[in-house]
C-alpha cells in the first residue's frame, strides 16, 4: 500500500512539473513585432523582459505591420525583396501576410496590389487600406474574399496610411506630390486631396478624431489637420538640419505627440496643447516606425541602420534598453 501511494505521489508530482513547465513557456503580457525590411523577417519581443522571443521568416521586403482588431493576428506588408527586381523575387511578394500570434506561423496571404508599403485594418477587421508606392494608388482589400475591391489613384509614391478614430476616413500620404488623399470608407472612394509639408511620410489621428497630424520628411514639419473639413490649420516646425520626421504616434490622452526623426537619430516629443517641441530623445541610427506600449509608459523605436530597437521610458525621457532586431527594422506593432 505504501509503495502504491508513493508511486502515485511521484506521478502526480511529475504531472504537476510538466504542467508548470508548459505554463512557464506561455507568453504573458505585451509583445512587440518588428518588421525587418532587408532580411525578410519579423522580430518578436517580450516587452516585460525586454528580450527577443523569436524571429519569424515572412520573405520578400516586410515594411508596414499592423495588428488585427482581436489581436490574434499580425499583418505584414511584403513587397519586392530589398534592391531586387520582381523577376528575382521568391516567395510571397506584393501581399499582406498574416502571422498567427498563438503559433508564430504565417497562416494566410492576401492580394495587396503592386508594391504595398504601408496599410491599415478597418475597425471591424474586414478591410485593408493599402498604400501601393510604385503604382501611385491606394488599394482596398476584402479579407473575407481575399480580393481587391477598389484601387484609388492618389499622389505619387504613397506611403503613410492612417485610419480615423471612428473608422470613417483613411489618410494616405504621398511623398513626391506632398499631398494627403482622403478616402471615405463608406464608399471606398477618394473624396479630397490636400497639400502638407514636403515629402509626407506618416499620419495619426487624435483620440477624439477632431485632428490629424502628418509628418513631412523634407519639410521637417508636422501638419495639424482639422478632420471635419480635411484642412491644414497649423504647422509645427521641428529643428532644422538632419531631422527628417517619419513615424508618429499620439498618447492616449491626446497630450503628447511622438515623432521619429530618421537621420536625426532621435524621437521628438511635442506638447499638443501648445504645439511646441518639449524634447529630443536620442535613440539608435535612423528610427522609422515607433509604437507605444499599452500602458503608455514606454515607446519603442525601430532603428533602420543600427538594426536594433530603442526602448524609451517616457517619464524619464531616455532610452532604458536597446534590443537587437533583424536587418533593417522598419515598423513596429505592439500586442497588448
Amino acid at each position: 500500500m505504501f509503495m502504491r501511494q508513493t508511486r502515485w505521489r511521484w506521478l502526480a508530482l511529475i504531472l504537476l512539473l510538466e504542467l508548470c513547465s508548459s505554463c512557464a513557456k506561455e507568453r504573458t503580457g505585451a509583445l512587440a513585432y518588428v518588421s525587418n525590411e532587408r532580411d525578410g523577417t519579423v522580430t518578436v519581443i517580450d516587452i516585460g523582459a525586454s528580450r527577443v522571443l523569436t524571429t519569424i521568416q515572412v520573405g520578400a521586403r516586410p515594411r508596414g505591420i499592423r495588428l488585427s482588431p482581436d489581436h490574434q493576428r499580425v499583418y505584414v506588408a511584403v513587397s519586392y525583396p530589398y534592391q531586387q527586381s520582381q523577376g528575382e523575387a521568391k516567395g510571397n511578394i506584393n501581399k499582406i501576410v498574416a502571422i498567427e500570434v498563438a503559433s508564430d506561423k504565417v497562416v494566410a496571404a492576401y492580394d495587396a496590389g503592386d508594391d504595398p508599403e504601408n496599410f491599415v485594418v478597418s475597425l471591424d477587421g474586414t478591410r485593408f487600406y493599402i498604400a501601393n508606392e510604385d503604382a501611385g494608388a491606394a488599394s482596398v482589400v476584402d479579407l473575407n474574399a481575399n480580393r481587391i475591391l477598389a484601387a484609388q489613384v492618389v499622389g505619387a509614391e504613397p506611403e503613410g496610411v492612417a485610419l480615423s478614430t471612428d473608422g470613417r476616413w483613411v489618410y494616405v500620404t504621398s511623398e513626391s506630390t506632398s499631398t494627403v488623399s482622403v478616402i471615405d470608407t463608406q464608399t471606398n472612394e477618394a473624396v479630397k486631396t490636400f497639400l502638407v509639408g514636403a515629402r509626407p511620410r506618416d499620419a495619426v489621428f487624435s483620440p477624439d478624431g477632431a485632428l490629424a497630424y502628418v509628418t513631412a520628411e523634407n519639410g521637417g514639419t508636422v501638419s495639424v489637420v482639422e478632420t471635419k473639413t480635411h484642412t491644414v490649420v497649423d504647422t509645427i516646425q521641428l529643428p532644422r538640419g538632419e531631422v527628417k520626421p517619419k513615424g508618429v504616434v499620439i498618447s492616449d490622452d491626446g497630450q503628447r505627440l511622438y515623432v521619429a526623426t530618421g537621420r536625426g537619430n532621435s524621437v521628438a516629443v511635442i506638447d499638443l496643447a501648445s504645439r511646441k517641441l518639449l524634447n529630443m530623445i536620442p535613440v539608435g541610427k535612423r528610427p522609422w516606425g515607433i509604437a507605444l506600449t499599452p500602458d503608455g509608459k514606454k515607446l519603442y523605436a525601430a532603428n533602420g541602420l543600427s538594426n536594433d530597437v530603442s526602448v524609451i521610458d517616457l517619464a524619464a525621457n531616455q532610452v532604458v534598453a536597446t534590443i537587437k532586431a533583424g536587418d533593417g527594422p522598419w515598423g513596429i506593432a505592439i500586442k497588448p
